[in-house]
């Protein structure tokens, strides 16, 4: 037996079964390459689920990491760090946003945002009956809180009771928001680009109908950034796209291209009117190590042009998807945004994407029917051109 199995045969004896996982165990990456522990080289479109955007073994990112790593880690939210200062100061220039609490997951941004709403309407008129309209087929995250308002039946029906007064209505659908809204509506809640759900993006024109609701009614625009946002829209983040500014945002993944960071946002005007001294806290948000690689992401990201990057290779991979959309009968669909897209098939991926893991291709699927593509935001047309090349072997 190879030393790859008996490190699976320990993992599947150890780790809770929550994930059916790919056959591999990775040892290092470099470059938008990651190597298994026997050397296999793979050509890596998933980035670790939209996380990685700078790729692998980048120097400066490693240093200024390990530089923290010497010098302060953590020192909890009851005093001031350097590097959580720095890093704010970063997030609030690229997103427009006022206010930033960090957290060390998306699940536990939404949590905050969520939070941030309910007491929104609750200074706004006492009451604690206020209602969030989320989408169907959406993904927020797995705590109570962030399944409460995800869109899909089957992730939440174990787990019920949910937090309640959540409704739902269709992306894209406003005569289907329309319908949810009653007077106890304080926040609608979305993905600017649907994640797992499919990889779907919110329209321009949908974008900016809930934006009037909103501000017509006084209630709170929440949009999730945590897979579409960092640059992988093409912009720094997708509601950019179109000028439709939340007055929530959220945000993880790719914001500390691997430390695990999250932050949530919000203007003056909520952070005036929502969560005060002990309403929120967090033990490891906003530590001097995540701060330290979060300051280091955006001066990348700055330097490298990576948004621009995305938008320019992102371009590219959605003719070549296209094309192979033409060429095959059985892809319904091609969705996304710069490097966020999807191939929608009439059958289960599984088996594609396991033969391109065999050729060296890490892809990964949302849903049962879709392959997802997210490189790393630094890949060329180049890296494009090598993936097509398997996945069209695979297909």
């Amino acid at each position: 037996m190879s030393m790859m199995q008996d490190y699976i045969n320990e993992a599947e004896a150890a780790l809770l079964h929550t994930y059916n996982r790919y056959q591999v165990v990775f040892d290092h990456g470099e470059d938008v390459y990651l190597y298994d522990i026997e050397g296999k080289k793979y050509l890596d479109f998933v980035s670790g689920i939209a996380v990685f955007a700078l790729g692998y073994g980048v120097k400066e990112y490693n240093d200024a990491v390990k530089a923290q790593v010497d010098k302060l880690l953590h020192t909890s939210n009851y005093y001031y760090n350097v590097p959580a200062i720095e890093a704010a100061k970063a997030i609030k220039k690229a997103s427009g946003m006022d206010r930033v609490f960090f957290t060390n997951s998306g699940a536990e941004a939404i949590e905050g945002a969520i939070k941030t709403a309910r007491k929104y309407g609750f200074l706004k008129d006492g009451r604690t009956d206020h209602e969030i309209i989320a989408m169907e087929h959406s993904f927020h995250g797995r705590t109570m809180g962030a399944l409460s308002v995800t869109g899909t039946k089957k992730y939440r029906d174990p787990f019920e009771p949910m937090i309640g007064n959540i409704r739902f209505a269709q992306l894209n659908d406003i005569e289907s928001v329309k319908a949810q809204l009653t007077d106890k509506t304080i926040a609608i809640l979305m993905e600017t680009v649907q994640g797992e759900g499919g990889i779907r993006p919110a329209t321009e024109e949908f974008l900016k109908e809930v934006r009037a609701i909103c501000d017509e009614r006084d209630i709170l625009l929440i949009l999730d950034e945590i897979q579409c946002g960092m640059g992988r829209s093409g912009k720094f983040f997708a509601w950019q796209r179109y000028g439709v500014k939340p007055d929530v945002m959220t945000v993880a993944k790719a914001l500390g291209c691997g430390v695990p960071v999250g932050a949530f946002l919000m203007t003056e005007k909520v952070g005036q009117a929502s969560l005060v001294a002990g309403d929120h806290g967090t033990t490891y948000g906003g530590n001097p190590l995540g701060g330290a690689a979060i300051c280091e992401v955006f001066r990348e990201f700055e330097e490298k042009k990576i948004p621009e990057n995305a938008a320019k290779v992102g371009a590219y991979l959605w003719d070549k998807l296209e094309e192979v959309k033409k060429d095959h009968a059985d892809i319904k669909d091609h969705r996304g945004v710069g490097l966020m897209q999807g191939l929608e098939f009439d059958h289960p991926v599984a088996d594609i994407i396991n033969k391109a893991l065999e050729k060296g291709l890490v892809l990964i699927n949302a849903g049962t029917d879709i392959i997802r593509f997210l490189p790393p935001l630094v890949i060329s047309e180049a890296h494009v051109d090598d993936m097509l090349s398997i996945l069209k072997e695979c297909l």
